[in-house]
């Protein structure tokens, strides 16, 4: 079986942590058994929409979390005035775990990205 190419965004980053990206959920089924699935980044990009710089953090964890030692990414990074960051790799999100995003001004920054989809049983 092929994982599904997919992409998330654009989002509005918060000046409060939120979560921006968790894969689905299995439920429901008869008899067959239902699995989680998981995502894989491979693309983010974090564009700075305002004239001024602002900083970018984002997290792999909890739902909501910032939690020290969840680092993702960023660590209040500045994306500079009408520019934007991009990240490049391979990172698993099992059904547990949430990509969140913090910006140091509401709504200046927008979060989009790429991966796959896959079915994780």
């Amino acid at each position: 079986m092929q994982n599904k190419r997919f992409r998330f965004g654009p989002v509005a980053v918060a000046n409060s942590v939120g979560n921006v990206l968790n894969p689905p959920t299995g439920t429901g089924g008869v008899n067959g058994g239902t699995s989680s699935q998981y995502i894989i980044l491979t693309h983010i990009r974090v564009v700075n929409k305002t004239g001024a710089p602002v900083n970018f953090s984002a997290f792999i964890g909890a739902t909501g979390g910032s939690a020290a030692g969840t680092e993702f990414m960023a660590s209040a990074t500045p994306v500079p005035a009408n520019g934007a960051i991009d990240w490049n790799g391979a990172v698993r999100l099992d059904a547990a775990d949430f990509l969140t995003a913090l910006a140091s001004a509401a709504t200046s920054l927008v979060i989009s990205g790429e991966g796959e989809i896959g079915v994780a049983g």
